[in-house]
């Protein structure tokens, strides 16, 4: 976190860092920080908290008709009087964001099979627990897209998925019905949108919080490469392990060295920054045609 902000430090993730702005305000800034197997790596990846901030707002727009957002402010030159002296480390990665009260449920939906879901299938024919046709390859496309939510835990422990069942008892039927119902409807409009521009989606993962009317909203990032899974259709085959326009080139070069996903965190060489850096710019074009 940057301590000399004029502000009350509340939280830092695994990306974001939060402070507190007034009663019901908070700025969220996205740093370069990047996270795999849920470790902070110590390498950061130059521009990437500004890429994820920018492509957030404009899926934010995008889908806002589907469910509101805690997005209030993005654009730097109407912050607070306080905060422009810090417009280098600020502009382009932070937002002034509605003050929620978080659910502790990590909302992911996956349209196509890959990474642990492939696992479990492999091994029970099933992702999380939910029974799939024989038959399916690795990156084949489900039936229909699965909600499969996964606690939320600290930087450092492992996220755990959880049965539909077990997402009722955290946060209570109703609030776990709405969150798969809005989930899937987020996905579809994202996926089809997507494929328009040659793009496939084939997970993501949302959190949520309430407002302080009670209502449920979407918060923290959306349809980023590090919340994402995005494949190019063009190179797309079923059955072949897709080269993906997000943070797998991480993922993959910590399973190349054998890494047992315990301290200490290996950091990154400078070619996997440089095509970490490259391919998130590049869905971010791809994405919103522009630079």
């Amino acid at each position: 976190m940057n301590n000399k902000l004029p502000l009350t430090p509340l939280y830092s993730g695994k990306v974001r860092d939060l402070y507190r702005l007034s009663d019901k305000e908070i700025l969220m800034v996205a740093s370069d920080r990047i996270s795999a197997f849920d470790y902070i790596l110590p390498t950061p990846v130059p521009d990437k908290g500004k890429i994820l901030t920018r492509l957030s707002v404009f899926w934010f727009h995008k889908l806002e008709k589907i469910i509101p957002n805690h997005l209030l402010l993005s654009d730097f030159d109407s912050f607070p009087a306080n905060l422009q002296p810090f417009r280098e480390y600020l502009d382009g990665r932070s937002l002034i964001v509605k003050k929620v009260k978080k659910i502790k449920i990590e909302a992911v939906v996956r349209g196509y099979l890959a990474g642990s879901g492939w696992k479990e299938y492999q091994a029970k024919r099933t992702v999380c627990g939910i029974p799939l046709p024989a038959g399916l390859e690795m990156a084949s496309q489900l039936p229909e897209p699965l909600f499969t939510p996964a606690t939320k835990e600290e930087a450092g422990s492992h996220d755990r998925n959880v049965t539909f069942a077990e997402a009722e008892q955290i946060v209570g039927p109703e609030t776990a019905r709405r969150l798969k119902e809005k989930s899937i409807a987020l996905y579809q409009a994202a996926a089809e949108y997507a494929l328009q521009k040659g793009v496939i989606i084939a997970d993501t993962k949302f959190e949520f919080g309430f407002d302080d009317q009670g209502e449920i909203i979407l918060i923290d990032e959306i349809f980023t490469p590090d919340s994402s899974r995005f494949w190019e259709k063009e190179k797309y085959c079923p059955g072949q392990e897709p080269d993906s326009l997000d943070k797998q080139c991480v993922r993959n070069y910590l399973l190349g060295i054998k890494w047992d996903k315990n301290p200490p965190v290996p950091g990154l060489p400078a070619e996997v920054v440089a095509n970490t850096r490259e391919k998130y710019q590049q869905i971010y074009e791809i994405l919103t045609g522009k630079k």
